[in-house]
């Protein structure tokens, strides 16, 4: 006889929790510190925010910033996330950070515990924004705020900066079906979030989804042949918008095979392995912040472990069996290895550990505070921070960093972005990760 959904969410609770028992049980670190990292991986978005700060903001170094964003286009775009270490609000690493938090709340906010609340509020502080986006003009989504060429030239803080804050949208006569579909995935995914706890709020997000994937989907294109050198080397559009629209529309089961597929390239020993591991266990994509393919990966693997162990299912890599306990353990030695069990016993975490980044790639953090500074530090005075040997006179607590070269090194430099450069897409996954390996 069928379960009831009730019946099944218990069933598959107890088994996620069993499965996960036998995995801390040879752990480096307790369900205590993987909620202390929890803690502070969300914690890490309030040192991203702009516009005007909540009452409730914790880390307090922060001001508010960016109050007139979207005026030069008589439109109201205050709020949303810096993406990294730098004061423009890109729009498509923001729709993917949206989209990773709202799965990590989907997949394990119920392992959150006390966290959960201030998950839907680094959630929503994205969602207000991609709102605003999608409707201050009809059949118009806003991507971007603020000319990178200018901004990289200064080194100022967000609460100073005085670099264009010109607006870039996609439109009909200008698609850009790869951020448009992201955002409407972003919103889609947070109104399964708000479903319970703010239906009114569920159904706004809901319906603007559907407006903003018509416009990806009616208009194709790609944003960065629209956009051009604003979003490009940045976050240019590398593997087009065919394959999303195309891929919701194939029948689940090949969604399964491309997924196996994935997953058994990332198995070493599996006759598909394709990854590369740095000689301390770490998985390596790239270079240039590494730890954002760590944190995506190690957030897939743990949710298709979930959904095998629910199911008593197993993947088939050739001749291998894989099962659910193999790829939590794989994902575990990928989560503790960034928060410090690694050849060099550094934590890539801020504020984690008894050793992280001192020195890391980000305005805010290595510039005084304007509450301990209240003269503007203009565009060309602040490099002599970002050059200096000192720490961050602010802790940028829970920021995840680009992470180690391929050899396990880390330079420990602000001036080395590729390694020493945090961002909400690495971020965002990694909540969802903590969450799993946090339950008590």
């Amino acid at each position: 006889m069928p379960y009831s959904s009730s019946t099944f969410n218990i069933i598959m609770h107890v088994r996620c929790f069993t499965l996960y028992m036998l995995i801390l049980s040879c752990s480096a670190f307790t369900s205590q510190d993987y909620s202390e990292a929890l803690e502070k991986s969300i914690l890490f978005f309030e040192g991203q925010r702009s516009g005007r700060l909540p009452p409730n903001q914790r880390l307090r170094w922060r001001g508010d910033s960016g109050l007139s964003d979207g005026s030069t286009n008589n439109v109201n775009l205050e709020g949303g996330y810096y993406d990294a270490g730098d004061n423009v609000k890109f729009g498509l690493p923001m729709a993917f950070t949206t989209t990773l938090l709202a799965w990590s709340v989907i997949e394990f906010g119920y392992s959150m515990q006390n966290q959960l609340d201030n998950a839907k509020e680094a959630l929503r502080w994205g969602t207000d924004y991609l709102l605003k986006a999608a409707t201050c003009t009809p059949s118009t989504l806003y991507v971007q705020v603020g000319d990178p060429n200018m901004d990289h030239r200064c080194w100022e803080r967000p609460e100073d900066m005085d670099t264009p804050r010109n607006v870039y949208k996609v439109s009909p006569r200008n698609p850009g079906s790869d951020v448009a579909a992201e955002t409407a995935a972003a919103l889609a995914a947070a109104s399964i979030v708000f479903k319970d706890s703010d239906p009114p709020y569920s159904k706004k997000l809901l319906n603007t989804a559907m407006k903003v994937f018509d416009l990806a989907d009616r208009y194709k294109g790609a944003y960065s042949d629209s956009l051009g050198s604003v979003v490009c080397p940045f976050y240019c559009s590398y593997s087009g918008y065919h394959g999303f629209l195309e891929l919701n529309i194939q029948e689940f089961q090949q969604y399964k095979v491309h997924s196996d597929i994935y997953i058994c390239s990332l198995i070493p020993g599996s006759p598909n392995f394709q990854a590369q591991y740095t000689p301390g266990g770490l998985f390596y994509k790239g270079s240039e912040s590494n730890l954002q393919y760590v944190t995506t990966s190690s957030f897939l693997i743990l949710t298709y472990a979930k959904y095998l162990n629910s199911n008593g299912e197993a993947i088939s890599c050739g001749s291998s069996t894989i099962t659910s306990e193999s790829l939590v353990a794989l994902a575990k030695k990928q989560v503790d290895y960034i928060l410090g069990e690694n050849p060099s016993k550094m934590s890539y975490m801020v504020g984690f550990g008894q050793r992280y980044p001192l020195r890391i790639h980000h305005r805010g953090s290595s510039l005084p505070s304007v509450h301990d500074h209240s003269a503007r530090i203009r565009c060309g005075d602040g490099f002599q921070y970002l050059y200096a040997s000192s720490p961050n006179p602010n802790v940028l607590v829970g920021a995840i960093i680009g992470g180690p070269d391929n050899r396990d090194n880390f330079s420990n430099d602000r001036n080395n972005y590729q390694q020493s450069e945090p961002a909400t897409y690495i971020n965002a996954p990694f909540v969802g990760v903590l969450a799993f390996f946090s339950q008590e």
